[in-house]
């Protein structure tokens, strides 16, 4: 991750192996010089969420202080607000047909991101910042109380979660 842009590719994406579907993003990721993760959007709050988990992510591998060695791989840990890598895993994609980001960041982002376009089966459509508020509450264990005791909105308190991660270490 180079910090230079971030793009979101959101649709509903179609997985028929995951492994191949893997292998895809690698070598794009590679080509382009960028780091590619996918994750399914039911668990993505709005497009602040994925930018602050890029900015954190970036942050940690900078200070030398990543969870993990990959940083697609510390990308999806801050977009999860986990610090185990088998729990963040949950938010990725897998087989089948659902609503995903991938997010695509550092050198060359957009055509990277273009490419995803025209390799990957993703129907380009509005997935990001129509979260299901239940599932979000859920994932990131926000309870009734906890909502009832702030003015912010679900995306901030999953922004919270992100940058709260960093201070867990």
């Amino acid at each position: 991750m180079t910090g230079t842009g971030v793009t979101i590719v959101e649709g509903t994406l179609r997985i028929d192996d995951l492994d191949a579907f893997l292998a895809t993003i690698d070598r794009i990721a590679e080509r382009h010089d960028v780091t590619i993760q996918a994750v399914d959007a039911r668990y993505v709050a709005g497009q602040s969420h994925l930018e602050r988990a890029v900015e954190s992510a970036e942050r940690a591998i900078a200070n030398d202080d990543a969870i993990a060695r990959d940083p697609a791989v510390e990308l999806l840990l801050y977009a999860a607000g986990r610090r185990q890598i088998e729990r963040a895993l949950e938010m990725g994609v897998d087989e089948g047909t659902g609503p995903a980001a991938i997010v695509v960041t550092g050198g060359a982002d957009g055509p990277a991101a273009d490419e995803l376009r025209d390799e990957l089966d993703v129907e380009p459509a509005s997935v990001v910042g129509n979260p299901d508020e239940e599932t979000l509450c859920d994932f990131f264990d926000i309870g009734d109380r906890e909502r009832a005791a702030t003015n912010a909105t679900l995306e901030q308190l999953v922004c919270e979660r992100v940058a709260l991660l960093a201070v867990e270490k």
